[in-house]
């Protein structure tokens, strides 16, 4: 309690009495001084700052570098595609990627490519190298005439005009010459030709001599020149076919009012075709075989001249069908002929 009373009588402005060893009270701005160990702390704290900031240049430095790579690797898309240098890719795939993939498709083709040749095989087991295995496309065999044109028209005067018509009769008729056909076989006429048991078939004579005035030999212009052209007709080859009765062609011609029916001349006689050419065993095992032809000679009258002529040939005499609406060419040929004099 005494030593507080001094102090309360003290004047205003007076410095406050202090004890001997007693430190004078400090300003509130003035600063201790400071300690040499928080000197070093400082010094350590720059110098992790200035390790940060080496370590963020750096990190800098390598971001800079990898856009610097990326950009690189952008404007050079198609090469980076086609072989990456870092992944050693190739094509997107690696090595052992290609060699998989490659070794799956290997197997997987080869399995489809065996399976194929073991069908194809087992199928082969079931055909007939002579006899197709399915022939239901026809019954009955179509006609077509030679020179293979569906209207034949020409000036009897102009040669120029039916030269291609008789070029092609005569390269028709060359497998019928008469020193070929000779070293064919003589069949029995009115008989069938069966040889199922031989592998070779033989082929029977047909020569072209029996056409007569339409075989090209003593008129080299089958008609052409005098306005009696001939047209040759044959039956489609059908293998197997055995035709019953006594087949042959009967052609008609349809003309305007007025006018008499055209007249025809048949070789062989009648427009008979024989059944000795009967069956056909294939072109692999009849392979000289030629099929029996009948020409039609027309015999056109000056009254016929620059008149169109609608002609149609049927086969006759057997059970060959000849009326199917559906297919005209089915046992029967139309065609037309208009001669200029």
């Amino acid at each position: 309690m005494s030593s507080s009373a001094p102090t309360q009588n003290q004047e205003p402005g007076q410095e406050p009495d202090r004890e001997p060893g007693q430190e004078p009270d400090r300003e509130p701005d003035q600063k201790p001084e400071q300690d040499p160990g928080d000197k070093k702390d400082a010094a350590q704290e720059e110098k992790t700052e200035e390790v940060k900031e080496e370590k963020a240049e750096e990190e800098k430095k390598e971001r800079t570098e990898e856009k610097k790579k990326e950009v690189k690797e952008v404007k050079e898309p198609a090469m980076g595609f086609i072989y990456n240098r870092r992944t050693g890719e190739f094509l997107g795939r690696t090595a052992s990627s290609w060699g998989l993939i490659l070794l799956f498709y290997l197997v997987f083709y080869g399995f489809l490519a065996a399976m194929f040749l073991l069908t194809m095989w087992v199928m082969l087991l079931t055909l007939d190298d002579n006899v197709p295995k399915h022939q239901d496309r026809v019954p009955s065999p179509g006609l077509v005439i030679r020179p293979h044109a569906a209207e034949i028209s020409f000036n009897r005067s102009n040669p120029a005009d039916y030269s291609g018509y008789v070029q092609q009769l005569h390269q028709f008729l060359q497998p019928y010459e008469d020193s070929r056909q000779e070293q064919n076989e003589l069949c029995l006429v009115g008989e069938y030709t069966l040889q199922d048991g031989e592998p070779l078939k033989k082929a029977c004579q047909f020569k072209r001599s029996l056409l007569r005035y339409c075989s090209g030999l003593s008129d080299t212009s089958f008609g052409y020149s005098d306005g009696k052209p001939c047209v040759l007709i044959k039956m489609n080859r059908i293998i197997g076919l055995k035709p019953i009765g006594d087949p042959y062609v009967n052609c008609t011609s349809k003309v305007p009012d007025g006018n008499a029916p055209l007249e025809m001349l048949y070789f062989p006689s009648d427009g008979r075709i024989d059944k000795m050419f009967f069956p056909y065993y294939g072109k692999k095992a009849h392979p000289d075989y030629v099929q029996p032809l009948v020409a039609v000679k027309l015999l056109l009258t000056k009254e016929d001249y620059n008149v169109e002529q609608t002609v149609e040939c049927k086969l006759e005499g057997s059970d060959l069908r000849n009326n199917d609406d559906r297919d005209k060419s089915l046992g029967r040929v139309i065609f037309r002929v208009k001669v200029f004099q």
